[in-house]
């Protein structure tokens, strides 16, 4: 039988009620499937009626960790895409750690595959790598009945003939969860999803107003847009560098003078521009990054949320959200400068979708950035003032591994670098770190 016609049969049958609600202790699983916990003593109670496999914690055990299990065949060298709905009950506080998705690559044999993902220049003498376990990731919001789905598209190994697939659930005392509706189907390749992004390297001075600081960028954001980048990052704060230290004197409303600007190019280039500007709402002032959209109007707004002294001396206000934006491209976060020093900005907006983070920045430290991308699994476009000389921040490109790919070597420069988001970052070791983030890291105040 073909492997497409045996998938098709076999979502035929998770759809199909193979026996009324009990403990499994009491009867038995669907055709292909069986349970699974590291220990008896911190098992959960395993149950299945009408599509749907439930597991839960009868015990009020913090340890309970258990799985569903089943085999499905694969082809090597194909794609393929998993896809399933999972509801979490009102106990589980962390439905991303505690009811997560497990798939396993095997051989005939039941033995290690050979990944297909490059290997990492990093790890010397290594030619290949073995597969290791995926992860799927929480695709939707859960619609009004609680359901949502969780999903992805892998690269099958050339040598794996099936995939242990296993439904988790853990750590949850007194909680349960639900799974139902379970596909796993060849599909075709996706499409790569290239974005070409751009960053500015210019120190601004030797202006007298906010409007001549705008006007000193924008030959470098026509000379962006002509190598066809996507998004263009400018500095911090560059309506007011050397122009003026009182940032309340030059704030301005957003939409106003300065973001305006920005936006009848961005319409004119047909592209993204991040801009650091500082901002005024009532008596409270703001340093932020402004996102202006390829149709001239603001498309995001961040305010920076860690102030150095040097700003709380001048009477700017902190801001206390993490937005994340779509574009045509992808999911943009933004944070400003000091931002870079703190991990709980990056984790917050990877953890709302960014994929990729923009960052007007005065200076920093470049180990910062580096780290920000590698424990977050993101892209970073930075701008700054500090000299390309120093050794010191940069404008430069930043990939998912902390790596510059490409950065300033002197003022006036545009630097653009193209990147595949759909390319994954793959860790000899660890699979697709990214992918697992979501599934290990420890719980955030922000879901406490």
């Amino acid at each position: 039988m073909k492997i497409s016609n045996t998938l098709t049969l076999i979502t035929i049958a998770l759809a199909i009620a193979l026996s009324p609600l009990q403990l499994l202790a009491d009867s038995t699983a669907p055709d292909g499937w069986t349970t699974g916990a590291p220990r008896e003593e911190i098992s959960p109670a395993f149950s299945y009626q009408d599509g749907v496999f439930l597991l839960e914690d009868k015990d009020s055990n913090p340890g309970v960790q258990g799985h569903w299990q089943t085999t499905l065949p694969v082809e090597g060298g194909k794609h393929f895409r998993f896809s399933i709905q999972r509801r979490a009950g009102e106990k589980v506080e962390h439905p991303r750690r505690s009811c997560a998705v497990r798939v396993e690559w095997q051989n005939a044999k039941g033995g290690n595959v050979t990944s297909p993902e490059p290997t990492n220049p990093a790890y010397r003498g290594v030619t290949s790598t073995i597969a290791r376990p995926e992860f799927p990731r929480d695709q939707s919001k859960n619609d009004k009945d609680g359901w949502g789905e969780i999903s992805d598209t892998w690269q099958v190994p050339d040598d794996a003939t099936q995939a242990i697939i296993k439904l988790q659930f853990r750590w949850a005392p007194g909680g349960r969860v639900e799974w139902k509706n379970l596909k796993f189907e060849a599909v075709p390749a996706p499409e790569p999803r290239k974005v070409k992004l751009a960053t500015v390297h210019l120190n601004v001075s030797g202006n007298e107003t906010p409007m001549q600081n705008c006007q000193a960028f924008a030959p470098l954001i026509a000379d962006a847009a002509s190598q066809g980048a996507d998004l263009v990052v400018l500095p911090e704060l560059l309506s007011c560098k050397d122009v003026t230290h009182d940032y309340a004197s030059v704030a301005e409303s957003i939409p106003g003078p300065s973001s305006n600007y920005f936006g009848e190019l961005a319409k004119q280039h047909d592209l993204y521009i991040v801009a650091g500007l500082i901002e005024r709402e009532g008596p409270l002032v703001y340093n932020v990054a402004v996102l202006l959209g390829p149709d001239g109007k603001v498309a995001g707004k961040y305010r920076k949320v860690t102030l150095p002294r040097e700003e709380i001396e001048r009477g700017i206000s902190p801001g206390d959200d993490y937005p994340v934006f779509e574009t045509r491209f992808g999911k943009l976060g933004m944070m400003v400068c000091y931002d870079v020093f703190f991990p709980e900005v990056a984790r917050e907006l990877a953890f709302n979708g960014a994929e990729i983070i923009a960052l007007p920045i005065w200076g920093g430290n470049p180990s910062l950035a580096r780290a920000r991308c590698a424990e977050n699994g993101v892209y970073l476009v930075s701008s700054t003032y500090t000299d390309h000389e120093a050794d010191w921040m940069k404008t430069a490109i930043w990939n998912r591994e902390g790596d510059r790919i490409a950065e300033a070597t002197e003022w006036g420069q545009v630097v653009i670098a193209e990147i595949d988001l759909n390319q994954r970052t793959y860790w000899d070791g660890l699979g697709d770190f990214q992918a697992r983030i979501a599934r290990e890291a420890p719980v955030r105040k922000a879901e406490q």
